[in-house]
């Protein structure tokens, strides 16, 4: 098992996917977030079956930053309950994974772990 994590997470438009993987890559909280456009969701909200248009984020990151990413996503994104579900990374190549680790914070800082 590694340290690594993927988080996944919707958002309402690919131009709030953009905004938010941008902020999470700038914050240096995440390696990589892929935004997948075009997906329906099902769920029921407020006691009714709801639907929506959504994107998927796909957040590359660590356990340890997972506190700050959540923190910063539900800070920026425009649902009152933004998905953050945190998988974890059984294995990987060692290239990428050492690429990812390159890429993020090294050390939590505020916020502490927040483990999924």
């Amino acid at each position: 098992m590694t340290d690594k994590i993927v988080v996944l997470s919707t958002c309402a438009t690919e131009e709030e996917g953009e905004t938010l993987a941008r902020l999470l890559v700038g914050e240096r909280l995440a390696a990589c977030v892929s935004v997948v456009p075009s997906l329906r969701s099902y769920y029921r909200w407020k006691g009714a079956i709801e639907s929506a248009g959504e994107c998927l984020l796909i957040i590359k990151t660590s356990r340890e930053l997972f506190g700050l990413v959540r923190a910063a996503v539900e800070k920026a994104h425009s649902y009152d309950l933004p998905e953050m579900l945190a998988l974890p990374v059984v294995e990987g190549s060692a290239p990428y994974l050492d690429w990812l680790q390159a890429g993020i914070r090294s050390g939590s800082g505020e916020g502490g772990s927040g483990n999924p």
